[in-house]
């Protein structure tokens, strides 16, 4: 064991993590010594101290108020901003000045899937992938704007490895293998009520996911900051992999974006209901936060303005666009300026005697960072709210609310509606539903002008009741 790890688990009263090592093979000692040498004991010290010997409480601002956003639809005077801001989007994303960051290091074990969350067959016709999604997406989009989009995608040491083989078996689906850059999520280590490290095994610690905020960090440390320094890329266009409806990028949301001068952006939807599971975009002295669903009080989730609207309406679908400056000033170091987050979990450990304990209780601590604690820290922050029907459609289940069944049903009607739009006659019941299953690769369209220009090219005019199509 290397002697400055020694002294530090010395020093900070570690030594249980080492319990098993001279009896471990050489592989098992360099994991254990190469995972311990990458903590910061001195910082995890004091997390220890402030986040797992007590419990810290969530603080509710007593001047929380609703905050001031860009609305879906404006008067004719913000219409015109709108069109400037789309056409200056277009402009930045054609000088290659935006990038695509893909949060997927999720498995879809809760969709009854074996294997990273990005490789689910979503498509309700095709069968394609959220990752294929995605890439048919910026593939299109570099077409349109005539540029090669760069793609950076955040995996977890638990999928890293199977989803840079998924695009390699899938020939990165048509995209160049050089604008697609993989890198993993950072790790935290699970603590003990009492302030001690656990093993996951003899050999290893158990370590966890560091939060969606650790998204930051694991950019400089990836390379991948100073790779889009030197490719001119500014904006980072920021979505989480289980959501299938996300337009990569969105030329109104960067162009008002860096038209405002704004560090980091997010898209704000109207809630469905004052509880509804979504974090809820607040201001306190003049900062711009998130404040978690379940820590919200209920006479604010409750409140409601003169005309009856929820006071708290706007909810967070974790969208974002973020200066790639920003996050290097708050990654300066290498330290990740954002607060930690405690979740009390049922965490499998090795014991002293060497068995592995599956605690039927919470016995441990696991901390994350959420990549919104970052807007607190933003100069200028822009809230730009957006249409759920044409870009939220997580996949968190396998049916109900927020379900694989609501996904391809949200991706269906979005896309029924782009050809209307463009004067085809879709199928529909008496109640308004499809009645039919229909579906365009977004390889073939990304918006309303694409699926216009489509169905003029294939004279398309009506889709048939009871059918299945694809068009691509």
């Amino acid at each position: 064991m290397r002697q400055d790890v020694m002294e530090a688990l010395k020093k900070y009263h570690q030594e249980q993590t080492i319990h098993f090592f001279d009896s471990l093979p050489p592989e098992g000692k360099r994991n254990l010594e190469n995972e311990l040498a990458e903590l910061d004991f001195a910082e995890l010290d004091k997390l220890i101290a402030e986040y797992v010997l007590r419990k810290p409480e969530t603080v509710i601002p007593a001047d929380l108020t609703p905050p001031k956003y860009y609305p879906l639809k404006g008067d004719a005077k913000l219409e015109e901003r709108y069109k400037q801001a789309v056409e200056h989007g277009k402009s930045l994303i054609a000088a290659g000045k935006v990038c695509c960051l893909t949060v997927a290091g999720g498995q879809g074990t809760r969709l009854g899937f074996d294997g990273p969350k990005g490789t689910y067959p979503i498509g309700p016709v095709s069968g394609n992938t959220l990752f294929a999604f995605f890439a048919g997406a910026l593939k299109r989009m570099g077409e349109k704007y005539q540029v090669k989009l760069d793609w950076y995608i955040m995996t977890s040491l638990l999928n890293h490895k199977a989803t840079v083989d998924f695009f390699e078996e899938n020939h990165y689906f048509g995209l160049d293998k050089d604008q697609v850059f993989f890198f993993s999520q950072g790790t935290m280590p699970a603590i003990g009520y009492d302030g001690k490290l656990l093993l996951g095994s003899k050999d290893s610690l158990a370590l966890s996911p560091n939060g969606h905020g650790g998204t930051l960090l694991a950019l400089r440390k990836s390379g991948a900051l100073d790779r889009m320094k030197q490719r001119g890329t500014e904006h980072i266009s920021y979505f989480q992999v289980d959501n299938v409806l996300i337009p990569v990028i969105n030329p109104l949301f960067v162009g008002l974006h860096d038209q405002d001068a704004a560090e980091m952006s997010a898209i704000s939807l109207s809630k469905t209901g004052p509880f509804e599971k979504l974090g809820n975009f607040c201001v306190s002295d003049g900062r711009l936060m998130v404040i978690e669903y379940s820590d919200l009080p209920a006479e604010l989730a409750e409140k409601r303005d003169a005309s009856g609207a929820l006071s708290f309406i706007c909810g967070s679908p974790a969208i974002h666009v973020i200066r790639r400056d920003f996050v290097e000033h708050l990654t300066q170091g290498g330290n990740l300026r954002l607060p930690w987050h405690r979740a009390d979990k049922k965490v499998p450990f090795v014991n002293a005697d060497g068995v592995t304990v599956k605690p039927e209780t919470p016995n441990a601590v696991k901390l994350e960072s959420f990549i919104f604690d970052a807007l607190v820290f933003a100069g200028k922050p822009m809230l730009l709210e957006g249409d759920r029907s044409e870009m939220f459609a997580p996949t968190k289940n396998p049916t109900g609310v927020d379900s694989v069944e609501s996904a391809r049903m949200m991706l269906m009607e979005r896309d029924a509606r782009r050809l209307e739009k463009a004067g085809v006659k879709v199928p529909r019941k008496a109640d308004g539903s499809l009645d039919c299953m229909v579906e365009i690769s977004p390889a073939a369209a990304v918006d309303d002008e694409d699926v216009a220009a489509y169905v003029k090219a294939h004279h398309l005019t009506a889709l048939a009741p009871s059918t299945q199509s694809f068009f691509e």
